[in-house]
C-alpha cells in the first residue's frame, strides 16, 4: 500500500469532484505518497502540529496513471525513496482512509489501523 496525507478538508471536497488532486500536481507534475515506513517523516517536516490531516491508503496495483519510486527532494544519497503519482487520483481507488493524529511527542506516526498492514 502507499499513503498520502492531506487535510480531511481536501478529502472531503475531493469526494465531491470524483478525484483528488493535490495542487503539487501542477507545481511537480505529480502527487507525493509515501510508505508505512516513511509516511511519518514529510508529515512531521511540513506539517508539524497539524491536528486536521487524514491518511489516504492506495493499492498501487489499481492505480492507471504512471506510479514512479524516486528519491525524496533534496535526499541524501542512500536515502528514502517515496512513490509518486504522475495524476490526479481517482476516490475510487482509495481502499481506506485513516485519522492521522500527533502522538503524545506531538510527531507523526503510523497509526495502528495501518501497522498491521505489509
Amino acid at each position: 500500500m502507499i499513503l498520502h496525507f492531506c487535510p480531511r478538508a481536501d478529502w472531503d471536497a475531493a469526494l465531491e469532484r470524483g478525484v483528488y488532486r493535490h495542487p503539487s500536481l501542477d507545481e511537480v507534475g505529480f502527487i507525493h505518497f509515501s510508505d508505512p515506513g516513511t509516511v511519518h517523516l514529510p508529515a512531521n517536516a511540513l506539517f508539524p502540529g497539524r491536528t486536521d490531516l487524514v491518511l489516504l491508503e492506495v493499492d498501487p496495483a489499481t492505480v492507471v496513471v504512471p506510479l514512479r519510486w524516486e528519491p525524496g527532494d533534496g535526499d541524501a544519497p542512500g536515502g528514502p525513496w517515496f512513490p509518486h503519482l504522475y495524476g490526479e487520483l481517482p476516490v475510487a481507488l482509495v481502499v481506506g482512509v485513516h485519522d492521522f493524529p500527533l502522538n503524545a511527542d506531538g510527531g507523526f506516526e503510523l497509526p495502528r489501523s495501518l501497522s498491521h498492514r505489509p
